[in-house]
């Protein structure tokens, strides 16, 4: 783990509600794993607290984040012109790649909303490893980000775009025409949606891997405000930021 102030080199909006900011760092690309997440200082005073981020790709030296400029952090970076450098801490967390082994034969992805954003960064990494397939759901189409998934199926709660209706009703109707072999899941999105996804891997008897989204002040458990609740375990708690963020969903409370 470094921190940098490092040159942001493009900002571009992806839909009308999702940017990705690009930026250069040699130290942080190079060790860099799908899940992990970057704890962002947007400005030097104010707002006070970093912002956590998941990462959403690495190509070659540059590290690409994406979110929606929907509270004063998001909405400052958002601003950043190109060429200005931002304070950055990471790689923080674990990987979704520490899950990945021989015992199953298919990834699913399933990802709500902005939970997609470390993704694209999986779904590369897992090319020469295993098939990956993506479920990808979202309010309306204005939340879609489909760049970098392998065989993405969408859903809206709306119908603006592909399938009308929940991602998990999609995912099920799929299954119900394809075989997939033995899967693992791999999720990010909204509370519910993971919970929905989780209660389904149990009744089904497949493990369930879950990158828990909070807020992250410091990102490595000094400031013990990412507490979740772990189940079989003699401690009650546990910090997202230093033992995920990314938990089998049996082993937490959603």
């Amino acid at each position: 783990m470094v921190q940098e102030h490092t040159p942001i080199l493009s900002i571009k909006n992806l839909t009308s509600e999702i940017i990705e900011v690009t930026f250069h760092s040699t130290a942080i690309s190079s060790v860099a794993q799908p899940g992990q997440f970057l704890n962002i200082k947007v400005e030097p005073i104010y707002p006070l607290l970093r912002r956590p981020f998941s990462i959403n790709n690495v190509v070659g030296e540059n590290v690409s984040i994406i979110f929606n400029a929907i509270g004063l952090g998001t909405q400052l970076l958002a601003k950043k012109k190109v060429g200005e450098t931002i304070d950055v801490v990471g790689p923080c967390g674990n990987s979704f790649l520490s899950f990945i082994d021989d015992t199953f034969d298919t990834a699913i992805i399933v990802a709500g909303g902005l939970g997609v954003a470390p993704f694209k960064f999986l779904s590369s990494s897992l090319h020469a490893m295993k098939k990956n397939v993506t479920y990808l759901g979202a309010r309306n189409s204005s939340m879609i980000v489909r760049d970098g998934l392998s065989n993405p199926h969408i859903a809206t709660d709306d119908g603006s775009e592909g399938f009308h209706g929940t991602v998990l009703d999609l995912m099920k109707a799929d299954f119900a025409e394809n075989d997939y072999g033995k899967i693992k899941f791999f999720t990010c999105g909204p509370t519910r949606m993971m919970q929905a996804l989780a209660a389904y891997a149990k009744e089904i008897n497949v493990d369930c891997f879950a990158s828990i989204e909070c807020s992250m002040a410091c990102g490595i458990g000094l400031c013990q405000g990412c507490n979740i609740e772990v189940l079989g375990s003699e401690k009650k708690y546990t910090l997202v930021c230093k033992e995920g963020t990314i938990f089998e969903t049996k082993t937490i409370t959603l």
